[in-house]
């Protein structure tokens, strides 16, 4: 089944492309497809940026939902492609070119334009989904290519996979998912390493020692994650081994497994795709 949600960057010189903070306008979940098994239920909004709206466990709601914040940025769980977290001023150098990304969050570009814009659905059943992206190539990205994903539910535990390929020509990209979970009574998290951030909040490099929370950090960290709310506890896995969390709000956490750390391109950490050439990850919640 292959249903529509309704749905570049170009070189540039001088002062950023600004959209006015576009990643805070609001966004309509629109129909929403619903995919689960026994106790877990798992509701799709293909139409607001291909994310999870909301998650059921045992009756428990796990994410902030769209009643709780309109903006597209702040609810519900979202993959970002083609690239994660912050791009620093919307610029960056990529086979031997200056480009320039509208901003869409203060001083900076973020979260890729995947989580803005309607998916198809490829396929859809009662426990699974398939949906697909073809990114744009204009002021928003130049590059084009295709992102895609899939959502499958088996007992307590829901997989995510996510890829992007590039088009014709070569591109840079990273991957990652960008959760809104309720505020949890307790988090496992132990991680090796931090990005620090400079007085802009971006990351940075060499590798620092974790600092203690409220965090807005990315970190290296290859172990699961466990949060633990309501009586319930929920594993967090990922083969991606950089985690972005973002504590300090007091009603939700947010915890963003990514292929690569905030501003990878302006790091030397991004991956670069020739053209065909895919980048894939997977993310998975699962239930005790």
């Amino acid at each position: 089944m292959r249903r529509a949600a309704s749905h570049a960057c170009s070189r540039m010189a001088g002062d950023p492309v600004t959209t006015a903070d576009a990643a805070t306008a609001p966004i309509e979940p629109g129909p929403l497809l619903r995919i689960g098994h026994g106790e877990l239920s798992v509701d799709i909004a293909p139409a607001a940026g291909g994310r999870v709206a909301q998650i059921h466990y045992r009756g428990q709601p796990w994410l902030v939902g769209h009643e709780h914040s309109a903006a597209m940025i702040s609810w519900g769980s979202y993959p970002m492609a083609p690239w994660a977290g912050r791009i620093r001023h919307g610029r960056f150098h990529f086979e031997g070119a200056a480009w320039q990304l509208p901003v869409n969050l203060g001083a900076h570009a973020i979260h890729g334009v995947a989580f803005a814009l309607p998916w198809w659905v490829e396929e859809y059943s009662a426990t699974h989904a398939v949906l697909s992206l073809a990114l744009p190539e204009d002021t928003r990205w130049p590059f084009g290519g295709v992102v895609r994903q899939r959502l499958a539910v088996v007992d307590a535990c829901l997989r995510m996979e996510l890829s992007v390929t590039a088009g014709q020509q070569a591109m840079p990209a990273t991957l990652g998912w960008h959760p809104w979970f309720l505020k949890p009574d307790r988090m496992l998290f132990a991680p090796s390493a931090c990005y620090p951030r400079d007085d802009e909040g971006m990351a940075t490099l060499p590798l620092a020692v974790p600092p203690p929370s409220p965090w807005d950090d990315c970190f290296i960290h290859a172990q699961p994650i466990v949060l633990e709310r309501a009586g319930q506890r929920l594993q967090l896995r990922s083969d991606c081994d950089h985690w972005v969390v973002y504590d300090q709000p007091g009603h939700a956490t947010c915890v963003e497994p990514q292929t690569g750390p905030p501003d990878a391109c302006n790091l030397g950490l991004g991956t670069r795709l020739a053209p065909g050439e895919s980048l894939s990850a997977w993310y998975e919640l699962s239930w005790d």
